[in-house]
């Protein structure tokens, strides 16, 4: 059995401004606690590719929290000037580490390059950084 929901703060700094890629089997909500921007880059099972900037400028269509559905792929990335964000995320079901898979290889960036103008397969393989798959 797993528990409802689990809970993890986690903070970006521009000496570590990447959470790299990652993909979760529960539903995943962020919620920007305080700092930021950060573009929060999400990848569908079904192909799809999101961007969505957390951060607190309403007007320039950032927004606080983000919930991804469980099945997507995500990275977060500080952005440029910006000297950390502190985050919180609410898995549910609760997180396990048998329910969560780091980093990916040559199919995902080739399925994923060119569904939006930056995802770049250079991006993309920023995103898995040292955690590439072979």
């Amino acid at each position: 059995m797993l528990a409802v929901q689990s809970q993890n703060y986690y903070m970006l700094t521009r000496e570590l401004p990447i959470n790299y890629l990652h993909w979760l089997a529960s539903d995943d909500t962020h919620i920007l606690v305080e700092g930021g921007p950060v573009d929060y880059f999400i990848f569908h099972p079904d192909g799809r590719v999101e961007k969505v900037t957390l951060g607190f400028d309403y007007a320039a269509g950032q927004r606080p929290i983000v919930a991804v559905p469980g099945g997507c792929w995500k990275a977060l990335r500080l952005h440029e000037g910006a000297s950390y964000a502190l985050m919180v995320n609410t898995l549910s079901p609760e997180f396990t580490p048998d329910r969560v898979r780091i980093g990916e290889g040559a199919e995902w960036v080739k399925r994923f390059a060119g569904k939006a103008d930056w995802a770049t397969p250079e991006r993309l393989w920023e995103f898995i950084g040292p955690n590439r798959v072979r």
